[in-house]
This record gives C-alpha cells, structure tokens and sequence, in this order.
C-alpha cells in the first residue's frame, strides 16, 4: 500500500468489481484511453482484471482510493528485452473524482515506486494530444515531454497525435 494523506494506492480487491465497473464503463474515460479497456466496460470485465492483477509479482497493478472509495486506477508496464529498466505508467479516474488532485499525487506515489521499489530507471507514457489534464499531471511531477508522435493514434475514428513523456530516476 501507498499513500499520500487521503489517497491511497492498494491491491485490487473482489469487493472493488462494481465500483470498477461503473467508473470504468464512461465514454469520457474510455475517450482517453487505449482500446484495450473494454467499452462498454461490464461486470465480467472487472472481475477478470482484478483477477489478472491478483497473479502480478511484482504488484504492478493499483486501486487508486480517495476518501475511502475507489476512485480509479494506476499501474506500470515493464518492459521487456533492452528495455526492461524502463516500464509505461497508466492511469485514470472516475468522472465524479475529477478536479480534485487525485491523479497527480497517484502518479507522484506510483513513480517513486517503481524508481524505489522496482528499480526502473525511466517510466514514460503518452498522451492524446487532447488530453490536456494529463499531461499536466505528468508535468507537475516532473515528466517532461519526450516529444510528439505525429498523426500515431487511431481513436474514435480519427487520426491524433501523441505527446511523449518521460522522467528518469534521480541518481
């Protein structure tokens, strides 16, 4: 478990599987998200992810908790081959939780985890040009922009770009 005051980063639990499913399965999320998030997002699909997460070693996969209600999620991807000092952070929160600072103090807590705990080196992500909050919220914890990935992203039947960041362990 992580945390940060009132934001708590924790293992999946079965007992999240409806709030999953009813804050994951809105378009306004999805929008912002790669396609492999289900929309619209079911029951089933809440219990085979929090089943999915439940084999990770490490944990790389979080709840994301505000207040004591589930609020979102956030996860690093490692990678594979000459990369693997490197993961992708991903993450998002429900509707009702926006506006409220929750995603930057996540990314805050997931970063120094996988720089303290994992070991990367680097974690990166990319962001559709459109999605300007996140971006913020990489920037406010110190990602800079890697770079734009010109007409890369194929989402709700159009052609976008993708901004690049990184952030790289302090030594």
């Amino acid at each position: 478990m992580l945390q940060h005051k009132n934001i708590i980063l924790r293992t999946l639990t079965d007992e999240d599987a409806f709030a999953l499913a009813q804050l994951a399965n809105n378009k306004k999320v999805w929008d912002n998200l790669r396609n492999i998030l289900p929309h619209p997002y079911t029951m089933e699909d809440a219990v085979f992810f929090i089943n999915l997460t439940k084999k990770e070693s490490p944990q790389v996969s979080f709840a994301i908790e505000y207040d004591v209600a589930f609020c979102g999620m956030i996860g690093l991807v490692p990678q594979k081959d000459v990369y693997r000092k490197t993961a992708e952070i991903g993450y998002w929160i429900g509707e009702p939780f926006w506006g409220k600072g929750i995603a930057t103090k996540a990314v805050a807590l997931i970063t120094d985890y996988g720089f303290d705990e994992l070991n990367f080196i680097r974690i990166h992500t990319g962001i559709f040009e459109y999605n300007i909050a996140s971006m913020k919220v990489l920037e406010k914890n110190g990602y800079m922009k890697d770079g734009i990935f010109k007409k890369s992203v194929f989402k709700n039947n159009k052609i976008w770009n993708e901004h690049r960041y990184f952030k790289l362990k302090s030594s």
